[in-house]
């Protein structure tokens, strides 16, 4: 048996959905986005909301286990080197969790440049 909550719902969605058995919790985190003005300033903005839903569910960027991350026009001389610049600064430089970047021409507002969503699993028993 597990079992399952809804945090932050919205319009047709939640922010996080946490499935709970009695040795694991699996956090699916909806798509975040951040603010700015740049690539780099939304990054390190969309990666502050990731680790603020996170730590709201006793939980931290070690516990990721997959992440899939959405950059619109992406370039990957230019935007890469951003990208893993500033993912580094909040997931460290090793033990990266799985994960998949893709290019897209849009997201569903035509300001955010990159929405990253995740997964996290915690051991309970290690908590």
């Amino acid at each position: 048996m597990f079992q399952k909550d809804y945090l932050h719902t919205n319009e047709g969605f939640s922010q996080v959905v946490v499935i709970e058995t009695e040795e694991t919790k699996t956090l699916y985190i909806s798509g975040q986005i951040g603010e700015g003005n740049d690539l780099e300033t939304q990054t390190i903005a969309t990666f502050k909301n990731l680790e603020t839903l996170l730590k709201e569910c006793n939980s931290s960027f070690q516990d990721v286990v997959k992440t899939n991350t959405y950059i619109v026009n992406f370039n990957p001389e230019v935007d890469l080197p951003i990208f893993r610049k500033v993912r580094k600064t909040f997931l460290g430089s090793e033990n990266y969790p799985a994960s998949t970047l893709v290019g897209v021409s849009v997201l569903g507002n035509r300001n955010w440049l990159i929405e990253i969503e995740a997964t996290a699993v915690i051991d309970k028993k290690a908590v």
